[in-house]
């Protein structure tokens, strides 16, 4: 039987077009490295190797991101998306723990688009979708801009950041609810992993 303090380890497969995607996939690392024994690895998804698609094959987890484009995420994560149909054929990814997260310039920007087309990509894939976990923010007279889940999503975390920014600036409610996706596929995770190592033989 596998030792219970082994890492569980999640992979952040992640396409960022002008920084503010990336902002959200280091919110999503720290949220995921603040629980215990949790091994987080990037994978740049646009110039995805052979050595990147064994770290996602041995993850235990895969968060999905990319920014939203006219409605869906961006072409660079449908390529490899597409290129991910090897993985179908085999299942290797079957029952891997999967989440998401995404950015438009937009409050709305059709960002349940994107998450949408992760939940089926993770569906496809036989994987176990981890959602937000979190009421809708800023929707009451007693709320602000800075409550958690400010944009109202649930499928996955979901960020807006203005059109016109070169600095890759992501609103600290944004940041912060993409930390607890972060957290929240982390500790799910180890709940799921060690279910499975109790049942090993």
């Amino acid at each position: 039987m596998t030792a219970s303090t082994d890492p569980v380890r999640v992979a952040i497969a992640c396409h960022g077009g002008r920084g503010h995607t990336g902002r959200l996939a280091e919110a999503v690392t720290a949220g995921a490295s603040s629980v215990p024994l949790t091994e987080v690895g990037h994978v740049h998804v646009d110039r995805i190797g052979a050595a990147d698609w064994h770290r996602l094959d041995d993850a235990d987890a895969i968060v999905f991101g990319a920014p939203t484009y006219m409605g869906t995420a961006s072409a660079a994560f449908h390529t490899f998306a597409e290129a991910s149909a090897k993985r179908w054929f085999t299942r290797r990814w079957q029952d891997k723990v999967a989440a998401g997260f995404t950015n438009s310039g937009s409050m709305a920007g059709d960002k349940s688009s994107t998450l949408e087309y992760f939940t089926t990509l993770a569906a496809q894939h036989g994987m176990i979708w981890v959602n937000l976990g979190l009421p809708p923010g800023w929707n009451s007279s007693s709320g602000s801009e800075f409550d958690l889940n400010r944009l109202g999503f649930y499928h996955g975390a979901a960020a807006q950041s203005n059109v016109d920014d070169r600095t890759g600036t992501v609103h600290k409610s944004d940041l912060a609810t993409a930390e607890h996706l972060g957290r929240r596929v982390a500790e799910l995770t180890r709940i799921v992993v060690a279910g499975r190592r109790a049942l090993e033989p």
